[in-house]
């Protein structure tokens, strides 16, 4: 009985909400195609790269070192390079990832021999910081790319990121722009990204929204970018020092700043 009244039951019920629907008329809609306009231009720098300390992502991936067997470019696979060159890879970020959140930036500079070595805990392997600073610089002007810096908010502190750009950037006679100078890097380097932190909310900090807005705001002041064809601060709203820090009408684009992504508040 159920299964012949079933049936009947669902076809009144679809019956009527048919007939309860208005009765819409035929509406015609027009389009025109432009072929011959240009449409929305969309930014290579979304198309950037991402390279890591996990796995042979650097180390065997990338960076070989000057006396291997494989075929290099001052440490740097030339068939990586080659392949990449044939991708225009428009940016790449670095160190990471999680692992920027562990890094400091001081144990990758100088003399390979005289590198700090650590334990880098993704993938509890140790991370011999052969390719560091400079060694980035070298392999993106390899490919032809452009510098997507991630700074150290986790383990880190505004006063290293700050000297971390002012070593890759300040054209200035300071301590650091000397020491950069000492290892072979008379110019500055162009960065144009900077992100601080990756990932707040897990491998970052494990922070809060509040707690790493409150963390981002003095490096934000304070870690700033000194090439003089990118500064841009808020700094030089007040004050215009010329050439060194020009008022934003005269300044060239500046250099974006890029906060970690967050999750929403709970």
């Amino acid at each position: 009985m159920l299964k012949t009244i079933f049936p009947l039951l669902v076809s009144l019920s679809l019956l009527c909400l048919m007939q309860s629907q208005p009765v819409l008329s035929a509406t015609t809609l027009d389009a025109t195609l432009l072929a011959d306009e240009a449409g929305p231009r969309i930014n290579r720098d979304i198309f950037g790269q991402f390279a890591e300390h996990i796995g042979e992502g650097i180390y065997g991936g990338i960076w070989v070192g000057k006396d291997s067997k494989i075929p290099n470019a001052n440490g740097i696979r030339s068939d990586v390079v080659a392949a990449l060159r044939e991708l225009n890879v428009p940016v790449v970020r670095w160190p990471g990832g999680c692992f920027a959140d562990q890094y400091h930036w001081r144990e990758g500079i100088g003399p390979q021999a005289s590198r700090q070595s650590r334990i880098n805990q993704w993938g509890n392997v140790v991370e011999p910081n052969s390719f560091g600073t400079d060694e980035f610089m070298e392999f993106i002007k390899q490919i032809g790319s452009e510098a997507y810096i991630t700074a150290n908010v986790g383990s880190g502190s505004v006063q290293e990121a700050a000297d971390w750009l002012e070593y890759m950037t300040s054209d200035l006679p300071t301590t650091l722009t000397k020491q950069r100078v000492a290892n072979g890097h008379d110019k500055p380097y162009a960065v144009k990204y900077i992100g601080f932190g990756n990932e707040a909310w897990g491998c970052g900090g494990a922070m809060t929204a509040d707690e790493y807005f409150a963390r981002l705001k003095p490096y934000s002041v304070l870690a700033l970018n000194h090439n003089p064809e990118q500064r841009f601060s808020g700094i030089d709203m007040l004050f215009n020092h010329g050439r060194l820090s020009p008022m934003p009408c005269c300044a060239s684009p500046p250099v974006p700043m890029i906060a970690t992504p967050l999750s929403p508040k709970p």
